[in-house]
């Protein structure tokens, strides 16, 4: 399939050329200033089960529905797991992913075990991939798992090679889980990025929500310190709570 077919399977299904990156999301893309910059480096940020895929997964929507490639690099789901779960969402992605307008890849297999060795370059293997793809959007989802054998220097370097993906028109995402990294390295990797999202929870009455911090986006006024607070149901899925309502 050609480049000039990819445009026109786009066109079909409403996609528009923008400078911003959307979330298909209105109350999200709200707080982020209409949406995420095309061509920039966001860092999505946050501990376990606090919605930093579930964020991922909308803004791989908002792609979809732009007409643009994405590669997804995911350790927390197989590619069946993913549609499955953006379906839950009640965002159908399958005739996207069919077409080849995302790839997904699984970095996380059964029996097999992450080591020293096994880490060893990965990073740069993964660079060499990006730079080859004809994706405009990439999904590192997450860098943690890829970062356990990993030194400062190569993850750094990483991030630095990234950034210079974005000045060649790339735009990249990735993930990854505040615990695993010193609170020196979190610093650097928070400069190097242009966007930065910090997700954690609040306790709304007697349950628990997802918070997003929009702690900075490039480019964009007015957002740092926005907050969007929302929870996940099944078959429905995002559904924003007023933030006024909840204790971070």
């Amino acid at each position: 399939m050609g480049d000039s077919d990819k445009k026109s399977l786009g066109d079909l299904l409403g996609g528009e050329e923008r400078e911003i990156l959307s979330t298909g999301n209105p109350e999200i893309d709200k707080k982020l200033a209409d949406g995420l910059p095309l061509q920039s480096l966001t860092l999505i940020e946050g501990e376990n089960d606090t919605g930093k895929s579930v964020i991922t997964q909308q803004i791989i929507w908002g792609a979809m529905k732009a007409s643009l490639n994405v590669d997804l690099y995911t350790s927390e789901n197989t590619a069946k797991s993913f549609l499955n779960q953006m379906q839950s969402m009640s965002l159908d992605i399958s005739d996207y992913y069919a077409w080849g307008y995302l790839k997904i890849y699984p970095m996380h297999t059964i029996g097999f075990e992450w080591g020293e060795d096994e880490m060893s370059g990965i990073l740069k293997r993964i660079i060499a991939k990006i730079r080859n793809s004809d994706a405009d959007v990439i999904v590192v989802d997450s860098l943690t798992l890829l970062t356990e054998s990993t030194s400062q220097t190569d993850l750094l370097a990483f991030l630095t090679s990234c950034k210079n993906l974005v000045d060649h028109g790339k735009t990249i995402l990735i993930t990854l889980h505040t615990y695993a990294f010193e609170e020196d390295t979190l610093v650097r990797i928070r400069s190097i990025c242009d966007a930065h999202l910090f997700m954690k929870k609040a306790l709304v009455g007697d349950k628990y929500v997802m918070v997003m911090e929009v702690v900075k986006v490039r480019g964009a006024r007015k957002t740092t310190g926005n907050l969007v607070s929302f929870e996940v149901h099944p078959g429905y899925g995002m559904k924003i709570i007023p933030i006024s309502s909840a204790r971070v």
